[in-house]
């Protein structure tokens, strides 16, 4: 199998099953023309969000990495009427891209970009007592990814779903020796996992358009 191949599933999975979305296609035009990398998720994966969002009957999402707001789009769309996202991004440029788009998006009143220092941010809402989120979606800087777990599950309660993207790294986890920080923070926020008896966890690899990589379901059990 080669990346050619698992890139034409993911395309033809997305023809079929994904219709045309100006919206959406314009949130990844925007970010392209503001210089924003090409990291978002694949539309196949905003569309699990989506779903695991609805079929979990989401009102409070947390976002941990904004970037140009596609991710968001898609987790937004779950919401219910009386829902509400905050998402944290750290790049000023990068909340004024996604910002428009969720403009656009028709989502502004439901979704709140905070931009700053992700850990600050969720430190800040710790002690200020944010009610709990229902779900968690991590997608920011990887080094960070246990320090993040750990606050997402103080900003959640029994029943709440944990999202945590790319942790595979291309296979790369099950290195022991590796010395690259972003797998380290994936073996790291692994542990974090095992090791905390409020929550059961599991990590699923995935091929596609973005290559080899994968990501973990938590559920915060107690």
């Amino acid at each position: 199998m080669s990346q050619e191949v698992w890139t034409a599933v993911d395309d033809y999975f997305a023809t079929e099953l994904m219709p045309a979305d100006p919206v959406l296609d314009a949130a990844l035009e925007a970010s392209a023309a503001g210089g924003l990398p090409l990291i978002a998720v694949a539309p196949n994966q905003g569309k699990m969000l989506n779903l695991l969002a609805r079929i979990h009957g989401a009102r409070r999402i947390l976002e941990i990495g904004t970037l140009g707001g596609y991710s968001t789009i898609w987790l937004g769309r779950a919401l219910p009427e009386d829902g509400r996202l905050v998402t944290l991004e750290y790049e000023e440029k990068h909340a004024v891209v996604a910002r428009a788009n969720l403009d656009r998006a028709g989502l502004a009143d439901k979704v709140e970009v905070r931009v700053g220092v992700a850990l600050d941010s969720l430190d800040a809402m710790i002690a200020g007592g944010e009610e709990p989120y229902d779900l968690v979606f991590i997608d920011a800087d990887k080094p960070n990814n246990p320090n993040y777990f750990r606050r997402a599950l103080s900003l959640t309660s029994k029943g709440s779903v944990i999202i945590c993207d790319n942790v595979v790294r291309q296979g790369k986890v099950a290195d022991a020796d590796s010395t690259d920080p972003m797998v380290i923070g994936s073996r790291e926020f692994a542990k974090a996992v095992a090791a905390e008896p409020r929550v059961e966890g599991t990590v699923i690899q995935t091929v596609g358009g973005k290559g080899h990589d994968g990501f973990a379901l938590v559920l915060v059990v107690a």
